[in-house]
C-alpha cells in the first residue's frame, strides 16, 4: 500500500518532545526519563532540539507494554537490546539466503585474523542478568 506523501517516512524524526509526548499519551519528563535509561535515542535538531519520529513512537508502545507486564526499566532496556539484535540477525540471515555469494564471504571473513567467533555460554551472561526459574 502506498504511503500518503504528505506522511513523513517512519524514521524521519520530526516530531518534537510535547508533540511526541501528545501522541504517546505520556509526560514530556517520562520521554527524558526513557532516553536518560537508553530506551529512546531521539535525533537532535541542529540547535540540539529533540526530533521523534513514528518508529520512535513505536518503540514507545513496546516500553509501555513491557512496563504495563511488571518489567522494570532496566529489564526493558535489556529485552529492547536483545529484541534490536534479533531483529539485525534476521535482516542478516535473510540477506544471505537471497544472496548465496555473501554467505561465502561471511563465511571467509570469519576466518580472517582478528575475526573472533565464539559461542556464548551461561557463565558468559552477568548473574544480575539471568532469568531465575
Amino acid at each position: 500500500m502506498p504511503q500518503d506523501s504528505h506522511l513523513p517516512d517512519s524514521g524521519q524524526a520530526v516530531y518534537g518532545i510535547s508533540v511526541t509526548a501528545e501522541l504517546a499519551g505520556i509526560g514530556v519528563q517520562s520521554l527524558r526519563l526513557y532516553e536518560r535509561h537508553g530506551l529512546l535515542t531521539p535525533a537532535r535538531s541542529d540547535g540540539g532540539t529533540r526530533r521523534y519520529s513514528n518508529d520512535d513512537l513505536a518503540r514507545r508502545r513496546r516500553i509501555a507494554a513491557l512496563a504495563a507486564a511488571g518489567v522494570n526499566l532496566a529489564g526493558i532496556a535489556r529485552i529492547l537490546d536483545l529484541e534490536d539484535l534479533s531483529f539485525g540477525l534476521h535482516a542478516d540471515n535473510d540477506r544471505l539466503r537471497a544472496h548465496p555469494d555473501a554467505q561465502a564471504d561471511a563465511q571467509q571473513a570469519a576466518t580472517r585474523p582478528g575475526y573472533e567467533v565464539r559461542s556464548v555460554s551461561k557463565e558468559d551472561v552477568p548473574s544480575s542478568s539471568r532469568v531465575r526459574p
